[in-house]
């Protein structure tokens, strides 16, 4: 259930009733709220509420490639299927999204000598208390310590009181392939869950690298 803000109006006590004006008054100054038009923006609509990191453009929020790495993909919006279909099973990953209030998601891939892949995922839920983010995150955090995943608990991420990385203790095998060395980085921050996935072909994960990209990446946040 998602969680909700309640409002109540009450009348201030012994306080004697206002009397009501005319419908009609000479002098008034008329209206200058200007209709909403092909110029206005989600900003100018919201321009008393709006924060610019959990309402601006999500991409920019996406930790920037090493100078030396090679971009993959491009900072990129995300939509429902997209987000869901990285998931070992996609059918599942969307209803959870649904179910949640799936918002919006963000992300971008680099590569560095052919063999490290990193990919950067922002994702955000239609959650005013940033509950939902927060729960994702443990939910994931919860299965990655299990034999079929990570097989560990992971370790902090520095600076933070909930972020965690995890480095896998046996690589991904496939018939015809190298082993792939797989690494998770979990948090989240002001309502955005975040999600680092590393892997490396050559030989198993940099657990310092992981780590420094989580910390960068929380700090944008």
């Amino acid at each position: 259930m998602l969680a909700g803000t309640v409002t109540g109006y009450a009348v201030q006590y012994q306080r004697g009733p206002t009397p009501l004006g005319p419908l009609a008054q000479q002098g008034l100054a008329e209206s200058r709220t200007a209709p909403a038009d092909r110029n206005t923006t989600a900003r100018g609509v919201s321009v008393n509420r709006w924060d610019e990191k959990s309402d601006g453009d999500l991409r920019r929020l996406l930790l920037a490639k090493p100078d030396a790495a090679k971009t993959e993909t491009q900072p990129t919006w995300q939509d429902l299927l997209l987000a869901s279909a990285d998931y070992e099973h996609p059918d599942g990953a969307f209803a959870r999204f649904l179910r949640d209030g799936f918002r919006r998601s963000a992300t971008t891939t680099w590569s560095q000598d052919g063999k490290v892949y990193v990919t950067v995922t922002l994702t955000q839920f239609r959650d005013d208390t940033a509950v939902k983010s927060k729960d994702y995150a443990r939910q994931q955090q919860k299965y990655l310590p299990e034999e079929a995943f990570a097989g560990n608990y992971g370790k902090p991420v520095p600076g933070s009181d909930n972020g965690r990385t995890y480095v896998f203790d046996k690589p991904h095998t496939e018939a015809g392939y190298e082993p792939l060395y797989e690494g998770r980085a979990l948090a989240w921050r002001n309502g955005i869950f975040m999600e680092i996935q590393y892997n490396d072909n050559s030989g198993p994960v940099s657990e310092p690298a992981l780590q420094a990209l989580a910390k960068q990446q929380l700090e944008r946040l």
